[in-house]
């Protein structure tokens, strides 16, 4: 029976490059994979999967209007389905990759962040954790060496940003991946014009 699984960690924990291992995996033993990545990350460029350690493939981008489903059946039945940046997935997108391993009888294997820069969750992951048949969580490292589990959002001075919209775009240069101690202490201390 193909299962959904959730990979999720904070930021910088390797999930991109765990996928395109995964994704190397099934294609050295001549089994098709289905690549989806976020079209709002085009960092790596429009479609495009990339790793911080240099790996990248090619990608079908998804929207909230893109019907999983749809484009999983229009073409070959892949032998595994992977999806990056798993948390900009819509609740109607996680049941449909849902029923793509339920169904259809293909493994998803999704990948994201947990929570946002305010700890909150986004839609996809909230529907990942709770129809999701496996949770995996991937580490990542505070700069205190402890467990990051916690998307720091900073400014060009490296000053934690407390307000503004779920999704902003960006790497190291816009989030530090940190462990709940040193997240709340950022989050909470004194900022210039406070």
């Amino acid at each position: 029976m193909a299962k959904l699984y959730f990979y999720y960690a904070a930021m910088n924990a390797g999930k991109s490059t765990t996928l395109l291992q995964a994704a190397f995996n099934y294609a050295e033993r001549g089994m098709a994979t289905m690549l989806f990545t976020a079209a709002v990350d085009d960092r790596a460029g429009p479609g495009r999967i990339a790793s911080r350690i240099g790996l990248d493939a090619a990608a079908t981008p998804f929207d909230a209007t893109t019907d999983l489903r749809d484009c999983v059946a229009s073409g070959r039945q892949p032998d595994c389905v992977l999806v990056d940046e798993a948390q900009f997935l819509t609740r109607t997108q996680v049941l449909q990759l849902a029923m793509i391993a339920d169904e259809d009888g293909v493994p998803v294997l999704a990948y994201g962040l947990r929570t946002d820069f305010k700890g909150e969750l986004f839609e996809g992951s909230a529907a990942l954790l709770g129809l999701a048949d496996n949770l995996v969580e991937l580490k990542a490292i505070c700069e205190c060496g402890r467990k990051a589990t916690m998307n720091l959002r900073i400014d060009a001075a490296g000053i934690a940003v407390r307000d503004g919209a779920q999704t902003e775009i960006g790497g190291n240069d816009r989030y530090v991946a940190m462990c709940r101690k040193h997240f709340m202490q950022r989050q909470t201390a004194c900022q210039p014009g406070d």
